[in-house]
């Protein structure tokens, strides 16, 4: 009986382990990343690409991402014990150690170079680890805790995923390529600005000048309204430089106009004094983002 108590406790123990371990790599991070990548895969390669190699790119994505969440993770986890968003996490509460965290960063760090190397190519290989070290070394270490434009220049590392897809398939960038990760890179203030007026109190504590908690709401509002401007004109851009057709140019239109909405709902609504609801501008971010890159992957496979 006591053995079977202690079978029953050992499993729960490596259960709870490995869930830990999964939570370092930040898995709807992760997820938002992987979005931007295997489209990009069928518009570079104008249809269906290699089943294997978008399989290949997708393991890869996520380790390397995996990688620059863990290292993260372990060079924030003081600030974190501080936010309630994020003092649940694993190296807050002890569930892994902080060299447990590292070794599993480098490992997959590591791993999904070497992947790359192996399954698609040097240039991609070469993408991965410079997203991982734009992520650690340039957002984490030099601009977060140091500058509000901290999400502005560190979301760049977001921004990757586009050109590893791209360059999984041709070996190669090209001006499309670009112009995702510029619609990326200019996504993602708006997108993670509404999150920091949500939790602006936590960022004070753990003294990180993120834009939400060292201005008012009304300029924080303004920043977001211009940079959803100038996104949604960057997914115009994309039209005439990849021959885009109606199925992704009725997106970036009608998807886009409605990510302006809100935007513009949500200034309005803070100069009103009224309830600002920020995180419904955050959901709409995401939901944008990833019916306009559905709409990427779509749009090659058509005639028209």
């Amino acid at each position: 009986m006591s053995t079977a108590v202690s079978d029953r406790r050992t499993g729960k123990d490596i259960r709870r382990t490995v869930r830990a371990y999964v939570m370092l790599t930040k898995p709807r991070v992760l997820e938002l990343l992987l979005v931007s990548t295997v489209p990009v895969m069928f518009l570079a390669a104008q249809g269906l690409p290699n089943l294997w190699l978008v399989v290949a790119t997708v393991i890869g994505g996520s380790a390397s991402a995996g990688s620059a969440a863990a290292f993260n993770m372990y060079i924030d986890r003081d600030m974190d014990a501080h936010m309630q968003r994020t003092k649940n996490r694993p190296l807050v509460t002890g569930e892994v150690s902080p060299r447990g965290a590292l070794v599993f960063a480098w490992s997959l760090a590591i791993a999904s170079t070497v992947w790359f190397l192996l399954t698609a190519n040097l240039l991609t290989a070469a993408l991965s680890a410079g997203a991982i070290f734009f992520y650690v070394v340039i957002y984490t270490l030099l601009l977060k805790r140091h500058t509000e434009q901290n999400i502005v220049w560190g979301g760049i590392a977001g921004c990757f995923p586009v050109l590893i897809g791209w360059a999984a398939v041709t070996n190669s960038l090209d001006w499309p390529a670009f112009v995702l990760f510029a619609l990326v890179f200019l996504w993602t203030p708006p997108h993670y600005w509404p999150l920091s007026i949500k939790y602006a109190a936590d960022y004070s504590e753990a003294n990180v000048p993120m834009l939400g908690a060292t201005r008012n709401g009304v300029q924080v509002g303004l920043q977001i309204i211009l940079y959803a401007w100038a996104t949604i004109a960057c997914s115009l851009l994309l039209i005439p430089v990849a021959g885009m057709g109606i199925v992704y140019s009725a997106s970036a239109v009608v998807f886009g106009g409605w990510f302006l909405f809100e935007s513009h709902r949500l200034y309005n609504r803070t100069v009103k004094g009224e309830g600002a609801g920020p995180m419904r501008v955050f959901h709409a971010s995401i939901t944008y983002l990833t019916l306009v890159f559905v709409a990427v992957a779509v749009d090659p496979l058509l005639p028209f």
